[in-house]
């Protein structure tokens, strides 16, 4: 049997009123608009009602749908299981609710079966969107994203939009690095396919959100966050090995603008005062003035080097790491030199006066310890850039049932 060019998953869990009526609407506008040969795969991922006796009526009443029933709940794991062994070309998957316009599928896919890009998705917040929703969803998509570009240095506008398509070969790369079963599924794989230097495909859609959505959205925004913290740490320390699959000129990482070295300079600065302040009047009780702000200042001075070093100025893994701490702790030194002096020059005063001095001390030091880190401590060089390889694009699947070959829809993409 000919494999389908596309493969579009439809996560589902307890959706036995919306399931039918979306399956066929979208099976039609396969049949009707589509030019690819694709199938449609439902997957019931831990229902309790009565998904799964609808989803095989549909597996019998159209060729092109297939049904998988998973026990354990979970839109990664289903996405996860299902993409790891499917036979297409393109691998996507949408919400049951269709709030995307199926118009937008195939801006999708058509970059990736022309081998232009790696993964596409389609995103709510970009110019030429169209999206009605309520206010409190629009607030925290925008500040989760804003999140993700702070901590994780993401570069693609809409993380959690239900609308994305990833080239097979590099799935089958990525999905056994990503941890989540959840939600928080769809950043993992972005944030690792972009460190990974694979070009993303963003298609402004038409989103109409569902007034019927049962998603928890504060224990999502919890997951969420979780999940933000252990792939962050994961890339900090290394432990989360990103492969290099493709490493062109173009996709390879570029140094960051100044505006944004500068804002997430800001963001870990003001949290690592914050720190600096808490361990400073914690070790005050113990030790004298000198001696706390000595201490509260190394060991800030450590965390804030590892995080300039991997959210500022986009340097990870381990090589060179340590001859990196060494000079963030030189470029310290100037904080505390300054911090030192100013303790020196107030004599004595009350335990808020000391601190109103420390903090306004750090404010000046940070300027110049941005300088440092900019142009000393992180400056990249010409020999840190990767070698240049392209690999070529895989994968030519013979006509299928539909009205166009993969060539023929190649052609319609340039």
């Amino acid at each position: 049997m000919i494999p389908p060019q596309v493969d579009i998953v439809v996560p589902v869990r307890n959706e036995e009123h919306d399931l039918a009526p979306s399956v066929r609407r979208l099976v039609g506008y396969l049949r009707e608009s589509f030019p690819f040969t694709a199938r449609v795969t439902i997957a019931d991922n831990g229902s309790t009602d009565g998904t799964w006796p609808i989803a095989c009526q549909l597996k019998a009443e159209f060729p092109e749908v297939r049904a998988v029933h998973m026990e354990q709940p979970g839109r990664g794991r289903a996405l996860r299981a299902i993409w790891s062994g499917s036979d297409a070309e393109v691998l996507a998957y949408m919400d049951v609710d269709l709030s995307t316009d199926l118009n937008a599928l195939l801006p999708l896919v058509a970059p990736l079966l022309s081998g232009h890009s790696d993964l596409a998705i389609g995103t709510r917040l970009a110019r030429g969107s169209r999206v009605i929703r309520g206010p409190k969803r629009e607030v925290i998509s925008r500040c989760y994203n804003l999140l993700l570009r702070a901590s994780l240095g993401a570069g693609f506008s809409d993380a959690q939009c239900g609308f994305k398509a990833i080239r097979r070969e590099q799935a089958q790369v990525l999905l056994p690095l990503t941890k989540d079963t959840g939600w928080f599924f769809d950043t993992e794989l972005l944030v690792l396919a972009e460190r990974s230097g694979l070009r993303i495909h963003e298609v402004p859609v038409d989103w109409i959100d569902d007034l019927d959505s049962r998603v928890d959205v504060v224990a999502t925004a919890a997951a969420d966050l979780r999940g933000i913290v252990r792939l962050g740490l994961g890339l900090a320390r290394g432990t989360v090995a990103v492969p290099a699959l493709r490493t062109t000129s173009l996709a390879a990482p570029r140094p960051r603008r100044l505006p944004v070295q500068v804002f997430r300079f800001m963001v870990i600065g003001v949290l690592s005062t914050i720190a600096y302040v808490v361990l400073y009047l914690l070790l005050r009780g113990f030790f004298p003035a000198q001696a706390a702000n000595a201490v509260s200042l190394l060991i800030t001075a450590v965390a804030n080097t590892a995080a300039n070093r991997r959210l500022t100025f986009g340097i990870s893994g381990r090589p060179n790491a340590g001859r990196h701490q060494i000079k963030g702790l030189i470029a310290f030194g100037a904080g505390l030199a300054l911090t030192s002096g100013a303790l020196a020059a107030l004599g004595h005063g009350g335990r808020v006066t000391e601190v109103a001095v420390l903090i306004s001390a750090n404010l000046v030091a940070t300027v110049l310890r941005f300088v440092l880190f900019r142009s000393w401590v992180f400056r990249r060089t010409s020999a840190s850039a990767p070698p240049v390889e392209v690999p070529e694009p895989v994968g030519v699947f013979q006509p299928g049932p539909f009205p166009a070959t993969t060539a023929q829809s190649r052609e319609m993409t340039r």
